[in-house]
């Protein structure tokens, strides 16, 4: 008894578009990853709890509101060439050079030192 059989090539095609895939894959793997997702982040902040969100929107407006102040102390009309901020365990001190503003905001709670320079524009 005879028969006859046909073969060809095997060829390997990543799937995922990371891979080289196809990129057109990339939604279908997303949406496939994300519906598998059960995790939840335990430190996660209720988005719906009133109070927490009230505190959140007070301190963005708190934040900004000392944003404003440094910004009116180092361009504004009675620019200074150097000042000090101190809001709760943050204090954000500013020395006015040439070429540039130099920022300092030291925070007292954790220790930590963050240093900004920002460039002056030249007229």
């Amino acid at each position: 008894m005879t028969t006859s059989a046909s073969a060809s090539d095997l060829v390997f095609e990543f799937t995922n578009p990371s891979f080289g895939g196809n990129p057109f894959n990339s939604a279908h793997l997303l949406a496939v990853a994300n519906a598998q997702n059960n995790t939840t982040d335990p430190d996660a902040v209720d988005r719906s709890d009133p109070a927490q969100q009230f505190l959140r929107t007070l301190n963005s407006r708190l934040l900004s509101a000392l944003a404003t102040q440094v910004t009116d102390l180092i361009f504004g009309e009675n620019a200074q060439d150097t000042g000090t901020i101190r809001f709760g365990d943050q204090e954000v001190s500013f020395v006015r050079g040439i070429e540039s503003v130099t920022l300092t905001i030291t925070n007292f709670a954790d220790g930590s030192v963050t240093e900004i320079v920002v460039p002056l524009l030249q007229p």
